[in-house]
């Protein structure tokens, strides 16, 4: 069951939308305040918080700075009245995720928070960093292919040029496009992010491009979209494989001609928009399966960067580690080391979850440590078994480089050529050479490469 944090210094407020969310199914807490609701956040999970804007003590827009800082991954949804919509939309631009009128539309409120539970959950399959971090470094690791994703972040951040990231869930991607943005010379301006999986078909237009007042049943209120949002400043449209084939057009049209007009409106509003968009799905097999546009692929796919999988880059696996037992110290409020015996297991696993399963492994390990070292025995038995079960699993032949290939099965061949003949010889060395048209010192040469000596007559 899904927690919903709802933080209002209205009561009344408050228990009308306990009510309503309780008979969708969700489990609500309330706090009057965004200092008591900071305490509510430390003290357990919450999936999704509900905040009004003007409350004494700690207003909306304290608590959203604070949840963006410290619980990134938990989605936040403001209440605003009519005459605090700017205020809202200023809110979107510093991280909510987005924002709903009094009175509450039962839909409006439903959609909101179905978006918020699926952008929570599609969220914790990146890595995140705090903003100041990415300013620095962006992307932690040594290994050649994660230069080469700095280099093309150099070389890229610096223009308007549009951008596709691809790369397994879990890679990093939209710490990639967010390094990007953080290194232009729009990182003042916003950056937008929306995930196309997070949204419902019959709704993304409007997230797209707003709607106007009384565009469809519950537009209580004229809405800016994400495009109008992100003017000046960078739009990340993650998992961009997931919009719709027949709104595929009107992105395409907004990325050429840099306007759209809003659901139910007339005016052309013109934008300053970066895209950056990513997937972890293959674009191109899409287009030919006549599932994508193949001219918005050509238009997204100007500067292609791809993440590649943990496994391809072993060397930044211990680097990340660090970084995430350093990060879960603070967060803890212990001192934790892992030894090397673990190390060594986390370099020998494939990581098909990538970063987020070795953050969330290393997470789990630090809970379970006993004197402030993770052992061995606080390594969690499947993770055991499945590296155990790489290290016995017979080598996959095509993955190797066609020389080695080739080089193995000849010399198995030779090998067992003079096992027969020497069996056929009678252990006779010099009648087995000849044989196999081969020196006597050519044949003792070969069966010493191959461990075949014994007593030869």
């Amino acid at each position: 069951m899904n927690k919903i944090l709802i933080v209002d210094d209205e009561l009344n407020m408050r228990l009308v939308l306990a009510a309503m969310l309780k008979k969708e199914g969700y489990e609500v807490s309330s706090a009057e305040d965004g200092s008591e609701a900071l305490q509510i956040l430390k003290s357990g999970a919450t999936d999704a918080i509900i905040t009004d804007l003007k409350m004494p003590k700690v207003d909306g827009m304290a608590l959203l700075r604070h949840a963006t800082e410290k619980y990134p991954e938990i989605p936040v949804i403001m209440i605003t009245a009519h005459g605090t919509v700017a205020t809202a939309v200023e809110a979107l631009k510093k991280g909510a995720l987005d924002y709903i009128t009094k009175p509450f539309d039962m839909d409006e409120l439903k959609n909101v928070i179905s978006k918020a539970i699926k952008t929570r959950t599609l969220k914790e399959n990146e890595l995140f960093m705090p903003p100041e971090e990415i300013e620095r470094a962006g992307i932690i690791g040594t290994s050649s292919k994660t230069m080469e994703i700095f280099e093309a972040i150099r070389r890229v951040a610096p223009t308007t040029t549009t951008i596709l990231i691809t790369g397994e869930t879990g890679t990093g991607k939209e710490l990639v496009a967010e390094s990007i943005h953080y290194n232009s010379p729009r990182k003042k301006n916003p950056l937008i992010k929306i995930n196309c999986a997070a949204i419902a078909e019959t709704l993304i237009e409007s997230e797209l491009f707003g709607h106007e007042k009384g565009a469809y049943t519950g537009a209580a209120i004229t809405k800016p979209g994400k495009f109008e949002l992100a003017h000046k400043g960078t739009l990340f449209l993650d998992e961009v494989s997931e919009i719709p084939r027949d709104m595929q057009v009107k992105l395409l049209r907004v990325l050429q001609e840099q306007e759209f007009e809003r659901v139910g409106g007339l005016r052309t509003i013109k934008v300053d928009v970066r895209i950056i968009a990513a997937t972890n799905q293959n674009l191109l097999q899409l287009v030919q399966a006549g599932n994508f546009r193949e001219d918005l692929y050509y238009r997204l796919n100007v500067f292609p960067i791809e993440v590649p999988p943990l496994r391809q880059r072993k060397e930044d696996i211990l680097p990340l580690a660090d970084y995430f037992v350093e990060k879960f110290n603070k967060k803890l409020g212990v001192l934790v080391n892992m030894q090397e015996e673990v190390k060594e297991m986390l370099l020998r696993y494939e990581w098909p979850g990538n970063i987020r399963e070795l953050e969330n492994l290393i997470e789990r390990m630090m809970l379970l440590a006993k004197n402030n070292i993770i052992a061995i025995k606080e390594v969690p038995d499947d993770f055991k078994a499945a590296v155990n079960k790489i290290a016995t699993a017979p080598p996959d032949e095509s993955k190797k480089p066609f020389k080695d290939y080739m080089r193995e099965h000849v010399e198995n061949v030779e090998r067992q050529m003079i096992i027969k003949t020497l069996e056929e010889a009678g252990g006779n060395v010099t009648k087995a050479s000849k044989e196999l048209g081969l020196s006597r010192k050519g044949l003792q040469l070969k069966m010493i490469k191959y461990n075949l000596r014994k007593e030869t007559k």
